[in-house]
């Protein structure tokens, strides 16, 4: 088992410096031609949706949230823009809905992340529907995973958390916004691995998005919890919650700048999140290129490289064809992550 998870360190760290290495300055374009959206076409005229595949609260309400309020405030996009929450399954549920009756509806877009590849490539809660069943326009930001307890909690680092859990693994419950396997589940239990402790022994518990994970610390129903980096934020300021420690390399700004890397901590574990835009599979041309024309803009404009520092979020861009690209390296890496757990799909 530890060969297995030396694996998937392995390959995480394969995955952050590739989304590193192939990042665009975000004042650069994508580095593909830039497309002439069809204004002929009228589009859009009506209001256009946001689609968060989780819960409020979590880093995918956040991403859809912000990138519809400044799309509005910098009048990219002139039409009313909502977002809507979709939860259930880590965003599987959303997708069997998306990929079969939505599949020309150029009005509704969602954000996603690796989950998109997980759910599709994982065995047990497999997802039938993954990227390609979808028109990727956008990767937009990146993020990190943050390792979560209460305020009033009895661990004060990363340290006296590990020791605890070597202690006794099965008295700590960890929680995550994402099923099994998933993306909080390898930032809860990478850390774990790395100190020496059984990832199997572990008691993760999964809830619908970040935001419930949340809730079920601040409840008293988990210890402990892993989620994004650019969600805890304001319950740090508010006082409720205490970080022990980020995925990045180094320490971020803003609100998080406090906070130790595991890395600094004697944790040699690190975990990069992206976080893009995807429009229906058969989304046709005009619309697309309108999409990716946007995007682009936005990835220059102030207003939203702004947005991205409040967030604490760091940004990666990359556009239609470059990001369907990055997409295709990103599934065959979880694929790979995947085969080393024994949770891959045969």
């Amino acid at each position: 088992m530890k060969k297995m998870f030396a694996l998937v360190a392995a390959s995480i760290l394969a995955l952050s410096v590739t989304a590193c290495g192939n990042a665009p300055d975000a004042t650069q374009g994508s580095g593909t031609a830039e497309p002439t959206p069809a204004a002929s076409t009228g589009y859009p005229d009506k209001t256009i949706t946001v689609v968060a595949p989780s819960g409020a609260g979590g880093g995918w309400d956040k991403t859809a949230r912000s990138l519809s309020k400044v799309l509005a405030e910098t009048k990219l996009i002139e039409q009313p823009m909502i977002v809507e929450n979709k939860p259930g399954g880590g965003g599987a549920v959303f997708m069997a809905e998306y990929a079969t009756q939505d599949t020309k509806d150029n009005y509704k877009l969602f954000v996603s992340s690796p989950p998109i590849l997980i759910n599709n490539n994982k065995a047990e809660g497999n997802s039938p529907f993954g990227y390609k069943d979808t028109t990727p326009l956008a990767q937009l930001t990146r993020d990190y995973g943050a390792i979560v307890v209460g305020a009033d909690s009895p661990y004060q680092d990363m340290k006296s958390l590990l020791e605890a859990m070597k202690a006794d693994p099965s008295s700590i419950t960890v929680a995550g916004g994402s099923a099994p396997g998933s993306m909080d589940h390898l930032i809860a239990v990478l850390p774990a691995f790395k100190y020496d402790i059984d990832p199997q022994a572990v008691k993760y518990v999964s809830y619908d998005g970040g935001g419930e994970a949340i809730a079920a610390l601040l409840g008293g129903n988990a210890d402990v919890i892993a989620t994004d980096a650019s969600s805890v934020g304001g319950y740090l300021k508010a006082g409720k919650i205490r970080v022990l420690g980020i995925t990045a390399t180094e320490r971020l700004a803003g609100d998080l700048a406090d906070i130790p890397t595991l890395q600094e901590q004697g944790v040699d574990a690190e975990f990069t999140i992206w976080r893009g835009v995807f429009g229906p599979k058969e989304m046709t041309a005009e619309v697309k290129d309108f999409w990716v024309a946007k995007l682009t803009e936005l990835s220059q404009n102030q207003a939203w490289l702004d947005e991205l520092q409040a967030n604490a979020w760091e940004s990666e861009f990359k556009a239609g064809d470059d990001f369907t690209a990055f997409l295709e390296e990103q599934d065959q890496l979880v694929i790979e992550l995947l085969t080393a757990l024994g949770m891959q799909k045969q």
